[in-house]
């Protein structure tokens, strides 16, 4: 039902952008009043910006455009690298220029990731102050042990937690318009920064470098807008703009309005304008519903970078990892251990480091509006290569793409503040893909030399073994043509072939989803041997029992019984060599290393245990 729908959007989609008015209005006015005091010119200025960078960047830029460039219904950075074809460009191509940019923008999530939930938790917590300043040296500790029961909660599935998502933040959104309804009776005037003239022209009246610092603080009010993209594919679009135009949108407006007539009321209340406009009674239901509240929006985008590194493992930008499926039915589906835990340790790295929300302002922003500028450029490219007006493409993104930018600009003087830390995990996440991705393909280069062709193994077959053993035994091949180097290994060491052979690929195409009825092509080369290309969805995961088992029951592998079967899987080792045309000998070294620690592969395409032979094969790269 689409209420159902949108509810359970409100819980996953704005819980990061729902929680920014517990610090974004705050660091905007410390930047507007930049030492001296705040003035009612420098609040109505800071709110009206923030009200239309929420207008243009998430209203019209991301609800009414970005949700278009979707891939089947699937929306993000993968599904746009998708819908442009740049997974298998040729080097040097643009396309491949853009699968750089992408996995960039991909990589940016995850410095994302692990900013939001510290300054998320971090701004909820020091609510505690506003009653009780003794209590501040309990903040961190508190933030720490929040956010350690977070990530130790990932393994359990957050099945049930998901569930009560939807309606805590509907209650959430309900008493942050309340708030604002109570500061805005308290001072009606601040209604006329509704007009972007008072934005405008407080901007251009300041010192050019007070003028940045201001827009990179209200920046911080559209940082999540880039969720409502990445998540469409759960949601669909039609939801995740109600749930924006009819509760978010409405809610933050009157929370920020609210929070500046509480600073034009009392310039002193800078240090924490949220809480100020709830009574006093109020105080410690609202820390410990805002803490709620940035736990959800924390969740969220902890099961959003699983979803992404599922899909970038899918694609072949990161080594295959262990990926647990929980028994949740809405929200975290999957749990990626090692992912976890090293999010966790950036997270609470942030934490320690940095100390306060105000300290961690100063990290977050310049990764997203980066993100964005990406996500604007290829969606551009995406709506071009559907056949629209190349004139009305650049004109339209490219005023979004120039607002990004100034947003950008203004977020790169916080770089030395702490931008850096993100950039940081970002530059290497991006470094790790580019070295994978490049190594993958430097291996299937070797392998390709040493791969016999199809018609060999049909002589093979015929001519060179010497018994044809009974049963059926499964290959798994990495190309959809020539030999398996593990048969090749098999019929080499022991001259005999079996009287079944299944030459199997998985092949992840660039589409969200692959129905079954699509799943398997079967392909008899000759008597006995036969080749089957399994087809899976970015989204989807590859389990080779599951695409066989199909088959059997479409009729396409008559007279096969799975559970007599052996599954031959070849073990590479990878050996870098100066003398051999690649990458650096230390870069090949540490895909080396990534190869030797992914998962393997019987037990990443779900191929039953008991029934696999490995056999050992030295790759030089």
């Amino acid at each position: 039902m689409p209420f159902a729908v949108t509810l359970g959007a409100l819980g996953v989609v704005y819980g990061d952008i729902g929680t920014s008015p517990l610090y974004a209005l705050k660091e905007a006015a410390k930047a507007a009043a930049h030492g001296g005091p705040l003035s009612q010119t420098a609040v109505l200025g800071t709110v009206s910006l923030i009200l239309w960078a929420l207008i243009l960047i998430i209203s019209v830029k991301y609800a009414m455009l970005i949700l278009r460039a979707d891939n089947r219904g699937e929306g993000g950075i993968v599904a746009l690298l998708a819908l442009l074809s740049a997974r298998n460009a040729a080097p040097g191509t643009w396309r491949a220029h853009l699968l750089v940019v992408g996995l960039v923008g991909a990589a940016l999530l995850y410095g994302d990731g692990a900013i939001t939930p510290a300054i998320s938790v971090l701004s909820a917590i020091e609510g505690l102050k506003v009653d009780a300043p003794s209590l501040a040296p309990a903040v961190v500790p508190l933030t720490v042990v929040i956010l350690i029961g977070l990530f130790f909660m990932q393994k359990q599935g957050t099945g049930f937690i998901g569930k009560i998502f939807g309606p805590v933040m509907l209650f959430w959104f309900a008493v942050l318009a309340a708030l604002g309804i109570h500061g805005i009776v308290k001072a009606p005037g601040v209604l006329v920064a509704l007009s972007p003239f008072y934005a405008f022209d407080f901007l251009i009246h300041q010192d050019f470098h007070v003028s940045f610092a201001i827009l990179g603080a209200a920046f911080l009010a559209v940082t999540g807008g880039e969720a409502m993209y990445a998540d469409m594919g759960h949601f669909g679009r039609f939801p995740i703009r109600l749930a924006w135009f009819a509760i978010c949108l409405p809610a933050l407006v009157l929370n920020y309005f609210g929070q500046a007539g509480e600073l034009i009321n009392d310039p002193s209340s800078i240090d924490n304008p949220f809480f100020q406009l709830a009574p006093g009674w109020a105080h410690y239901p609202l820390v410990l519903l805002a803490t709620v509240a940035t736990v959800i929006a924390s969740q969220a985008i902890i099961s959003g970078v699983f979803s992404l590194t599922q899909q970038s493992i899918q694609l072949g930008f990161l080594p295959r990892m262990h990926i647990h499926h929980t028994t949740s039915d809405a929200i975290g589906q999957i749990y990626v251990p090692l992912v976890n835990w090293l999010l966790a340790a950036a997270t609470l790295g942030a934490v320690l480091a940095f100390g306060t929300s105000d300290a961690l302002a100063g990290a977050y922003g310049i990764a997203v509006s980066l993100l964005m500028a990406i996500t604007t450029l290829l969606a551009a490219l995406v709506a071009i290569h559907w056949g629209y007006s190349p004139i009305i493409v650049i004109a339209v993104n490219g005023f979004f793409f120039i607002i990004d930018a100034i947003f950008f600009a203004a977020n790169t003087e916080k770089l030395l503040e702490g931008g850096w830390f993100p950039l940081l995990l970002a530059a290497a996440v991006a470094f790790l893909m580019m070295t994978w991705r490049g190594g993958v393909k430097l291996v299937e280069r070797a392998r390709g030399k040493l791969r016999q062709p199809e018609e060999d193994l049909i002589e093979t077959a015929v001519n060179k073994c010497s018994a044809r053993l009974p049963g059926t035994a499964v290959f798994l091949a990495s190309a959809p043509n020539g030999v398996p180097l593990a048969l090749t290994q098999f019929v080499k060491h022991n001259h005999v072939l079996h009287q079944r052979v299944l030459l199997v690929t998985v092949q992840i195409e660039e589409r969200p989803r692959i129905p079954e009825e699509e799943r398997a092509d079967v392909n008899e080369i000759s008597p006995g041997i036969t080749r089957i290309i399994l087809h899976y969805g970015f989204m989807q995961y590859p389990t080779i029992y599951e695409g066989l088992q199909l088959a059997c029951r479409q009729g396409k592998l008559p007279g096969i019984d799975l559970s007599d079967v052996t599954y031959y899987i070849g073990r590479e080792t990878i050996i870098p060599r100066e003398d051999v045309p690649g990458m650096w000998v230390w870069r090949e070294s540490l895909f080396a290393f990534l190869q030797r620690n992914a998962e393997r592969s019987a037990a990443f395409f779900g191929v039953p245990t008991g029934q696999v032979v490995e056999f050992g094969t030295e790759i030089e790269i």
